[in-house]
């Protein structure tokens, strides 16, 4: 499925064609959903999703729907989850950044079965990279593969 790209014209908007966002692309802007959300705690999911994708206007996309809604459903678990792998550090105390990009990993790595374990980390420790402190690499990196680990021995 793919999405519409638009260009802004005055006050209109042109579509120039149907083009399919990168599973990239979609998880730069899922992680800037989550990071924005850090900071509108107060309102719901689905508000913060309507508005930024809107104010934004990030492509509808099927994979950062899916993926921004399960995180918001399972943040408990999947916070739960970053908190046993992170040896010491608790899901709150991480920067922003971080823990949107360990939070899209460790989704992927419970729920997304058909994407590659390697893949999620690899896309994860990119984002780190492009976003982040260069510190939270490795921490960003161990993280996952203790969760990766975990899950294959269970």
């Amino acid at each position: 499925m793919g999405s519409f790209t638009h260009i802004r014209r005055k006050e209109s908007h042109i579509a120039i064609g149907y083009l399919k966002m990168t599973r990239r692309e979609a998880r730069e802007e899922l992680m800037n959903l989550l990071f924005e959300s850090e900071f509108r705690r107060d309102e719901e999911a689905a508000a913060v999703f309507a508005t930024s994708t809107e104010n934004r206007e990030v492509a509808d996309d099927e994979y950062i729907r899916r993926a921004f809604f399960a995180i918001n459903e399972k943040k408990e678990e999947i916070d739960a989850t970053i908190t046993e792998h992170a040896h010491g550090w608790r899901s709150d105390r991480l920067g922003r950044i971080s823990r949107a990009v360990l939070r899209i990993g460790v989704y992927e790595l419970m729920f997304e079965a058909d994407i590659p374990s390697a893949v999620s980390i690899n896309e994860a420790v990119e984002l780190i990279k492009k976003y982040d402190d260069e510190k939270a690499r490795p921490f960003v990196n161990g993280v996952l593969n203790s969760v990766k680990n975990s899950l294959d021995n269970n």
